[in-house]
C-alpha cells in the first residue's frame, strides 16, 4: 500500500516517526540498563530477553519489544482519549443515564475523595455505561493484521500459511445477533437484574495470544477518568446547540470536533464552556 498514493501514506509516515522514536528509548534503556533494577515494562522486557536468549524457541525478542511499546503507547494515550471524548459526548446527549452515574457514584464514592480502582466492583452501572461507550463509539473498528502460522481452515475458509488478516471488530460490536438494540446506546447490554454482565462479544481490545497487551492499562485510566469527571462535573449541551454523533477515522474512530459545557456540581448551573472532541 505504500507505493499507492492516497492519504493513508500519512498514516505510514507517522508511524515510522513513532517507530523511530520508541527505536531510541529502548536503546537508551540498553545503554543503563541494570537488571536487577527494573524501572518500567522495558527494562522488564529486556530482562525477558537475556533470560530466554539460549532458548531455541523465544517470543522475546527486540523486534517483539518495540511492537509491544507501540501497543501500549497507543492504547495508554490515544485510544484512552479518544473513548473518554466518546464517553463526555455520550453523556451531554443522555442526561438521564448521567444523572444515574452520578448517583451511583455519589452513593459508592461521595464527594469527599477521588475514585478508586478497589470501587469498581461496587458500581455495576458505571461498569456498563464505560462498556457502553467502547461499543458504541467503537474506537479501533479494524483490528491490527494477524497472519497464519501453518495452513489452517476459517469458517470455510481455506489459509494458506502466511496469509494476512484483518478482523473487523465492528461486525461483532454491532451484531444483531448479539446485542438487542446494536445500534441504540443501551447500558442495559452489560446488565442483569441491576448486576454488571460481561459479554463475550464485547472485543475492543481483541481477543487470544494476541489480545491488547494494554487492556488492564487502558480499562484502568477510564474507569479513573471517567468517574472523577463524572463526580465533579455534569455535562450539557449549550443553549441552542445540537450534538451529533459524526466522527472521522484514521487509527481510531474519533468523534467529530463539539463544544460542551462542563458545570461543576457545587456551583450554580453557570459554568465556562468545555471543549471536547478536538482534545483541547
Amino acid at each position: 500500500m505504500r507505493w499507492v498514493p492516497g492519504p493513508h501514506n500519512k498514516i505510514f509516515k507517522h508511524w515510522k516517526k513513532l517507530k523511530y522514536f520508541v527505536n531510541g528509548v529502548i536503546a537508551k534503556h540498553k545503554e543503563d540498563w541494570n537488571s536487577s533494577e527494573t524501572r518500567d515494562f522495558i527494562d522488564c522486557y529486556l530482562k525477558e530477553i537475556e533470560k530466554s536468549k539460549d532458548d531455541s524457541i523465544s517470543y522475546f525478542n527486540e523486534e517483539n519489544l518495540l511492537c509491544s511499546t507501540l501497543d501500549l503507547f497507543l492504547t495508554g494515550t490515544e485510544t484512552a482519549a479518544t473513548t473518554i471524548r466518546w464517553a463526555l459526548l455520550y453523556m451531554a446527549v443522555y442526561p438521564k443515564i448521567q444523572e444515574k452515574v452520578q448517583r451511583e457514584i455519589d452513593t459508592v464514592i461521595g464527594q469527599s475523595r477521588q475514585p478508586m480502582m478497589d470501587d469498581k466492583e461496587n458500581m455495576p452501572y458505571t461498569n456498563a455505561v464505560l462498556n457502553e461507550v467502547q461499543r458504541m463509539g467503537n474506537v479501533v473498528p479494524i483490528n491490527v493484521p494477524r497472519m497464519a502460522t501453518s495452513d489452517t481452515t476459517l469458517a470455510g475458509f481455506h489459509l494458506p500459511k502466511g496469509t494476512t488478516l484483518i478482523p473487523s471488530l465492528t461486525s461483532i460490536m454491532f451484531d444483531k445477533n448479539v446485542w438487542e438494540t446494536p445500534d441504540t446506546f443501551n447500558p442495559d447490554h452489560f446488565l442483569e437484574n441491576g448486576q454488571f454482565e460481561k459479554q463475550d462479544a464485547f472485543l475492543p481490545f481483541s481477543a487470544g495470544k494476541r489480545v491488547c497487551p494494554g487492556e488492564q492499562l487502558a480499562r484502568t485510566e477510564l474507569f479513573l477518568f471517567f468517574t472523577t469527571l463524572i463526580q465533579k462535573f455534569t455535562f450539557r449541551v449549550p443553549e441552542n446547540m445540537e450534538l451529533n454523533f459524526e466522527f472521522t477515522t484514521s487509527l481510531t474512530r474519533c468523534p467529530k470536533p463539539f463544544q460542551i459545557c462542563a458545570v461543576s456540581r457545587s456551583l450554580e448551573p453557570k459554568s465556562p464552556r468545555f471543549q471536547g472532541g478536538s482534545g483541547n
